[in-house]
């Protein structure tokens, strides 16, 4: 898994990740959980072989080191994508049905099928999926803009 260098003219540093196996894939979880995205953010590129979406994505890693320069919460937007792709499949609210509809990433996970391929699964809040089936993990994660002040101003929580 690699980091990108610093953000010129800031103090933050982008993610710039891949993962590989299940064990990155995790990381990668963690770090994009409670993202938020338009449904029209996500495109295939079945020539390229490549799922990916534009996300906001929580500073997990901010809160979590202590980073925060002030009060105020911080979103950043990324490039979640996935190649390798051999199809992918729906669940819940179609995006080509509902463009303008807004979806929370809750997790990313895996569900091999043998000999390295399987589904990369993500779920969002409110039931909705999409499962990407892969040939093998082949998936990176980006930070694409300086980061920005979450509008909440509440770090995301999630009741048992």
């Amino acid at each position: 898994m690699a980091s990108a260098a610093s953000v010129q003219g800031g103090s933050e540093r982008p993610l710039k990740l891949r993962a590989d196996d299940v064990e990155d894939l995790q990381i990668v979880s963690a770090l994009a959980q409670d993202a938020v995205l338009s449904a029209s953010e996500m495109t295939w590129d079945q020539k390229r072989r490549r799922f990916a979406c534009l996300i906001n994505r929580f500073r997990w890693e901010a809160v979590q080191q202590g980073e925060q320069r002030d009060p105020h919460l911080e979103r950043v937007q990324a490039v979640l994508a996935v190649d390798d792709v051999i199809a992918v499949r729906q669940q819940g609210p179609a995006p080509e049905v509902s463009q303008d509809i807004v979806l929370s990433l809750l997790m990313l996970g895996f569900q091999p099928d043998g000999n390295g391929t399987g589904r990369v699964e993500l779920t969002f809040a409110g039931g909705a999926a999409v499962e990407v089936e892969v040939e093998t993990i082949n998936i990176t994660l980006q930070d694409v803009t300086c980061t920005y002040e979450a509008r909440s101003q509440r770090t995301p929580e999630h009741p048992e």
